[in-house]
């Protein structure tokens, strides 16, 4: 009776160390696994965003087919190097309807705005408005809404009517 208490107890024994073997080795790998998935984020993290320009606010007057915008803008100017250097208005589908091009930086002019004209659009047509940046190109902060009710801050897809930054007007030059 006591040799089989005995045994059992060495079963037990050689058991836990054994777990506890395995649940060390396995800990090691998965520590080790997260090290390089946190290290891998850590890197993403501290890498520099892209320099975008956001629209911050936009303001509509006149007529159907000749509204005036007035689109207000935040970006990282530095200079020519960087700069916003065009806001523009977007249909539904992302055809470019109107595009603002911007002659200078805006480097101690920060929020700025600046208006355009004229939008041919009616006054319930959902269209879309964004900033573009030098290098950086489009914000994904834009504004969407009509004339007939109002505006509203939005996020869009960063592929979002991509094909259309390199239809005209493109900006030929920048002052400073």
């Amino acid at each position: 009776m006591q040799r089989i208490r005995f045994f059992k107890g060495q079963m037990r024994t050689l058991l836990f160390k054994h777990r506890m073997t395995a649940l060390a080795v396995f800990s090691g790998i998965f520590l080790g696994a997260c090290a390089v998935n946190d290290t891998k984020q850590n890197d993403e993290n501290l890498a520099p965003e892209k320099p975008v320009a956001n629209v911050n606010s936009v303001q509509v007057t006149g007529e159907p087919n000749v509204y005036q915008f007035s689109v207000g803008i935040i970006s990282p100017d530095k200079g020519c190097e960087q700069y916003a250097d065009w806001w523009e208005v977007l249909s539904e589908n992302g055809t470019l309807i109107y595009r603002r091009i911007l002659a200078h930086s805006h480097v101690d002019e920060q929020p700025f705005v600046r208006s355009g004209q004229p939008v041919r659009i009616q006054a319930n047509d959902v269209v879309y408005i964004r900033g573009h940046m030098h290098p950086g190109g489009y914000g994904r902060s834009v504004f969407k809404g009509t004339v007939q009710n109002g505006f509203r801050e939005v996020t869009v897809s960063a592929d979002f009517a991509g094909g259309v930054e390199k239809e005209p007007p493109q900006p030929t030059d920048c002052a400073f």
